[in-house]
């Protein structure tokens, strides 16, 4: 049956839209007519008044541990969460148990994801096999099987000409590399940023240097080769203005941020040493959040990204130094923006709508997904006005280690439709 959602607040950029209007759903899952008052005859009717509609969120940098590690998390609660976070899109990285350095692993991926039928999941593959930076992985034929982008994250390759190697054969393919931009001899067995943090803790330092490094040596083997290079998790005001230079010049290169890179920073790590706080790469000063929340402003970020990063309780509750890096955030992520960006009037609705909506389908050449009649109907909804507490049983991931427990948050995702099928519903999904 056609669905008819009425009354929301339709907003759009790619085609000059904000107004108050109806959108008609039809039975193939695209948008079948958009206009205030549609005729409802024959339809299925959703009242979605006091609500905002747009082209459904997309994260280009999401952790589903699985296979091999679903302890953590797996295909099923990872895309379930997404869900709940207005996500109709995500990436899903490929340091699993195995690593996804081959089609047998991306196939694996693509299954769950459909079985589990919550969201649309586009895998990525390994630059190099096992990701270890020394043999290229199976990038043609993961190609043939559907990954959209290339990286070693969590690590990154360590020498500069296999880099070169991995983005001569990425640009045969028209993929783009996304680098995790981390020298491993600067960083070494730093625990959280260097600097007055640090020395006061007494943890390893992680200089903000071991990953300028990397941004400028990668976007620079980008302009060699011809690739995309797209800079992972930037966290510093110094590695932005690097990728400043690098587009002013022209080079291809693209970039993302965090929620928390932008909202925490190493001063929310106290004495208690909450490992929520440890994430790869750490979190900088409060010099660098603005750098970076200026940088979005400017249009110098291309996009926003959760590195949605679970972890089992047991394994966050070791001491800070033997305790895994990463927290989740795709259940926060919509929230966050509303409530630290849009909220405040540092962007609009329609700079939101580009970082985590149009610019994520650009940079892995999916196709455009719009409030125009005939494009596939996968939308984002929510409410601006909702407010709400992060508590540590609120998510819907089989972890809670998130940075972000104890925030209040104004705004949130009621409903998602992936092509055409109501997956969120009045906040809730139907598992």
């Amino acid at each position: 049956m056609t669905l008819l959602l009425k009354g929301a607040r339709l907003i759009d950029p790619q085609v000059a839209l904000d107004a108050v209007a109806d959108v008609k759903i039809a039975d193939d899952g695209t948008i079948a007519e958009i206009g205030p008052n549609l005729d409802a005859a024959g339809c299925e009717v959703r009242d979605l008044s006091g609500r905002i509609l747009i082209p459904g969120l997309m994260d280009c940098h999401v952790h589903l541990r699985e296979p091999g590690q679903e302890y953590k998390e797996d295909v099923y609660t990872g895309t379930l969460a997404s869900a709940y976070g207005g996500f109709t899109d995500i990436v899903s990285m490929p340091n699993t148990t195995p690593e996804t350095d081959n089609a047998d692993v991306v196939e694996l991926v693509k299954k769950a994801a459909a079985k589990a039928g919550f969201v649309h999941v586009h895998p990525s593959g390994a630059c190099t096999k096992d990701r270890k930076g020394q043999a290229l992985s199976e990038m043609g034929d993961m190609v043939r099987h559907g990954i959209v982008m290339v990286t070693d994250d969590g690590c990154n390759v360590q020498d500069a000409g296999m880099m070169r190697t991995v983005m001569d054969y990425a640009v045969q393919f028209d993929i783009p590399v996304s680098s995790h931009c981390q020298d491993a001899g600067l960083v070494g067995k730093g625990q959280v940023n260097e600097g007055v943090v640090s020395t006061r803790l007494g943890l390893t330092g992680w200089p903000s240097q071991g990953e300028e490094v990397h941004v400028d040596r990668d976007i620079r083997i980008g302009e060699l080769t011809g690739c995309h290079t797209h800079i992972q998790h930037l966290t510093t005001g110094r590695a932005l203005d690097i990728v400043r230079a690098g587009k002013a010049r022209g080079a291809k290169v693209t970039c993302e941020v965090t929620p928390h890179h932008m909202f925490l920073n190493e001063d929310y790590i106290k004495e208690s040493y909450d490992t929520n706080y440890k994430v790869n790469p750490p979190l900088r000063t409060k010099a660098d959040n603005e750098a970076i929340i200026a940088g979005v402003i400017d249009g110098t970020v291309d996009i926003i990204v959760t590195d949605h990063a679970p972890h089992a309780a047991y394994e966050k509750e070791r001491e800070f130094e033997l305790a895994p890096f990463g927290m989740i955030g795709i259940e926060t992520s919509l929230a966050s923006i509303l409530t630290f960006l849009v909220g405040p009037g540092k962007i609009d609705y329609n700079r939101m709508i580009e970082l985590m909506c149009v610019n994520p389908r650009k940079l892995v050449h999916l196709p455009e997904v719009k409030l125009a009649a005939g494009s596939v109907a996968d939308l984002t909804v929510f409410d601006p006005e909702i407010e709400w507490d992060v508590t540590e049983d609120c998510f819907h991931s089989k972890s809670n280690n998130s940075g972000f427990i104890g925030f209040h948050l104004k705004g949130k995702a009621t409903d998602t439709f992936v092509a055409g099928k109501p997956v969120l519903v009045d906040g809730v999904v139907a598992e």
